[in-house]
């Protein structure tokens, strides 16, 4: 009897659930999609995890920073490397290596906090289009791919974890300059585990989809463009209240700034009933090739 195989969204879950090989040291796997690096964000997703699964169960992720050094071999295991920096009465702090063909590709600061009252406030959530109102998958998939390259056509007809809806499309089919700015609607493509762990590393996962492409809108450029060498250096984000993910998060960017070959971005997350629950930051390489 064959079996069925498994999704994308399955395939993430699967391996954000890390080996543990002895204590303080997990094993991870790269899904196999033709892909000539590992995504950033799987790799920020796995490193939370090592590092969460050192802490006690009732302290919880309140912020991350993480660098990348290398490209990342999808074909080779990630080994993820925790050291106990710190376990307070309230906060805890780690750090985190991961470790491919023998060298340090990805490093992750995290610190978790046991959950307490306080003060509260936040930025209200913009006013857009319901994603239920939006071109669907396969409306943009007839708007894209006509006549389009093969890596691009090869990108939007693989099966994903992640589905992501632009409130506007004018940025990925004109090369007109645009406002720094852009919001999407995002969800995953299947269940998630009711399982804060696994949560909080799949939101950590797509809030590094579409970012660093917004420091592209002011130049009439996006991250398909072969003629630039575009790569995350590193990643921060601050979780401001738990979620479950089981429904739409409107992912609000913008880029205050690209100089030095480098564009930094920001974004923030919010539920369908408006609660922001993350906030990001991240700055990226922006190379042109002849220049690489």
């Amino acid at each position: 009897m064959s079996r069925t195989a498994p999704t994308a969204m399955e395939q993430l879950v699967s391996i954000l659930d890390l080996e543990p090989l002895e204590q303080d040291l997990f094993r991870g796997t790269s899904p196999q999609v033709g892909w000539q690096r590992v995504f950033g964000g799987q790799v920020i997703g796995q490193a939370l995890v090592a590092a969460q699964r050192t802490v006690a169960a009732d302290r919880l992720v309140h912020s991350l920073h993480g660098y990348f050094m290398r490209p990342g071999d999808p074909e080779a295991p990630i080994i993820y490397e925790v050291d106990r920096i710190r376990d307070g009465l309230s906060f805890a702090t780690r750090s985190v290596v991961a470790i491919q063909h023998g060298k340090a590709i990805f490093s992750l600061s995290a610190s978790f906090q046991k959950e307490e009252d306080g003060l509260e406030h936040q930025a209200p959530m913009p006013d857009v289009t319901a994603p239920e109102d939006l071109p669907g998958k396969e409306e943009m998939r007839e708007a894209f791919l006509t006549g389009a390259p093969d890596h691009i056509r090869n990108y939007w007809e693989r099966d994903r974890p992640i589905e992501v809806r632009p409130l506007s499309l004018e940025h990925y089919i004109s090369d007109r300059k645009l406002e720094a700015e852009q919001k999407v609607w995002i969800r995953t493509t299947g269940p998630v585990p009711d399982d804060r762990i696994i949560q909080a590393a799949i939101l950590a996962y797509l809030s590094d989809m579409t970012l660093l492409d917004t420091a592209l809108f002011a130049h009439g450029k996006s991250v398909f463009d072969r003629s630039l060498q575009v790569a995350s250096l590193d990643h921060a984000m601050w979780f401001h209240r738990p979620c479950k993910l089981d429904d739409w998060l409107l992912y609000s960017m913008d880029s205050p700034n690209s100089n030095g070959a480098r564009g930094f971005t920001r974004g923030s997350l919010y539920q369908r009933d408006g609660k922001l629950i993350a906030s990001v930051a991240q700055e990226g390489l922006i190379r042109s090739r002849t220049k690489a």
